[in-house]
């Protein structure tokens, strides 16, 4: 990951692209992770040399940006489990899990972050792959993979061969929200655009998905406030 020097000095993140015709720089409204996406075929020394041109700028968006309040998972901190607020605490046993209103997470405590993320990872698994097989029957459509990711730009996505992926931080959203990701991108299966014959069958799927979406819209950068040590 290269290091724009100085005071301070800006990790970027660089990311090819097979449909990028030219470089461009992202700054992430939610964490202000820098990223420098870049032609497929391009040199990286080009790709640095656009960087260094655009320093001025990239330091001025960091500067204007304000702090996001982000919380490192440990032992004592508040998470939100299918929208429950647990208490993350030390326990007995070898997997974390659910007691009441904590989270218990065994072992060392600079192990809680990687265990908390292992156990929504899991957690985000078990619960997408049943609501979408679920409205995959309802639409008459087969899904041919299930892939999750920390994604940050967008919940989830369908690609045209099948392929459903959705970020594993939609464990930590009410479980409503989660069914209807897994809805809106299953209905990608059969209208692969947003328009409103999409629209139609997520309404017939998932009745009521607008109070979802808001929640998305409105609340769904708090998911991303969470730091788990990776």
């Amino acid at each position: 990951m290269p290091v724009l020097p100085g005071p301070p000095p800006v990790e970027v993140n660089l990311r090819r692209s097979a449909r990028a015709r030219r470089f461009s720089l992202r700054v992430s409204r939610l964490d202000g992770r820098v990223t420098l996406t870049l032609p497929a075929r391009a040199r990286e020394g080009e790709a640095l040399d656009f960087l260094r041109e655009q320093e001025s700028w990239l330091r001025n968006v960091l500067a204007a940006m304000p702090r996001a309040g982000l919380l490192q998972v440990a032992h004592g901190v508040d998470l939100p489990v299918l929208g429950q607020s647990l208490r993350i605490a030390s326990g007995p046993g070898r997997a974390a899990r659910v007691e009441g209103d904590a989270l218990i997470v065994p072992g060392a405590p600079e192990q809680a972050g990687a265990k908390v993320a292992a156990f929504l990872k899991t957690l985000a698994r078990e619960r997408l792959a049943a609501a979408s097989t679920h409205y995959s029957a309802l639409v008459g459509r087969r899904y041919s993979k299930l892939v999750l990711r920390d994604t940050r730009s967008r919940w989830g996505s369908c690609s045209h061969d099948g392929v459903l992926m959705y970020s594993w931080r939609l464990a930590m959203a009410p479980h409503a929200v989660l069914d209807y990701v897994a809805a809106h991108e299953v209905a990608h299966l059969v209208e692969m655009n947003h328009s409103a014959d999409f629209w139609a069958v997520v309404g017939r799927i998932k009745p009521g998905w607008k109070a979802e979406r808001d929640w998305l819209k409105h609340e769904g950068q708090q998911l991303h406030r969470f730091r788990f040590g990776d």
